[in-house]
């Protein structure tokens, strides 16, 4: 039995419920998943300052959680806190973004990006350099929608999507397409049929990823820059991320 614990960095619970209900159609029958929503922040991320208290909301959830997992799979496109996550985490922690862009390089020479919210353009370009890959990313295209305008009603933007991939494809040579954002997830089964190359769901890359690194009991590195940091002391945080970083 794999246990995984599914983080939303923000704070609907609508989201959270809907990106269980995809991992769980992706996820292996001996895969147990739990889900938590940020406690505090914004209600979805749509900017720079929103993804930076997203990042500190993912590390208090984690903190706080007290069930066992075996991999934690951060459930926001953009990854918020990721770094951090895997600094202080025993066990394997993938963010979606990363999962979709890796497993979009072992697919094709170029991937695109397709989400809702028009500020995710730029900062997605900054999220895959910081990973060494702009030299493989063909595009990203941003619908007017946010992801969780589609999530709450997905078929209005069934047309703008479709359209976004096609660009990718015929315009910026994409090889795969991957359809990011917590609120688009489960809308690549729908939508793969009318694109002509690979459709990715951010959802399904984690659920895999997560699911592969758990069953091989990796241990936690004890050196270099994912090492558990020293503790530090802290003032007004939640009584568990204060644990966490060492206060007493």
């Amino acid at each position: 039995m794999v246990e995984l614990l599914l983080i939303n960095p923000n704070t609907t619970a609508s989201i959270t419920d809907l990106v269980l209900k995809v991992a769980s159609g992706f996820a292996s029958t001996d895969t147990r998943l739990r889900a938590v929503t940020g406690a505090f922040g914004p209600r979805y991320i749509a900017s720079r300052a929103a993804y930076a208290v997203a990042g500190h909301a993912a590390l208090d959830a984690f903190a706080n959680d007290k069930g066992r997992k075996d991999a934690v799979v951060l459930a926001c496109f953009g990854d918020p806190g990721l770094a951090a996550l895997k600094e202080v985490s025993d066990v394997p922690v993938i963010g979606m973004a990363d999962a979709s862009i890796l497993q979009a390089c072992g697919l094709g020479g170029r991937f695109s990006i397709v989400t809702g919210g028009e500020r995710w353009k730029s900062m997605l370009e900054e999220f895959i350099a910081g990973r060494g890959l702009s030299s493989r990313l063909a595009s990203v295209r941003t619908v007017a929608p946010t992801g969780a305008d589609i999530a709450r009603n997905p078929k209005a933007a069934m047309a703008l999507l479709v359209k976004g991939c096609k660009a990718c494809v015929r315009e910026d040579g994409a090889d795969v397409v991957i359809l990011g954002g917590a609120g688009l997830a489960g809308l690549a089964a729908k939508l793969k049929s009318m694109v002509d190359v690979p459709l990715l769901d951010g959802v399904a890359c984690a659920i895999s990823m997560a699911e592969g690194l758990a069953r091989q009991k990796l241990a936690k590195a004890t050196s270099g820059p994912l090492a558990k940091p020293a503790p530090v002391p802290s003032v007004t945080l939640s009584k568990g991320l204060s644990k966490l970083l060492g206060s007493p």
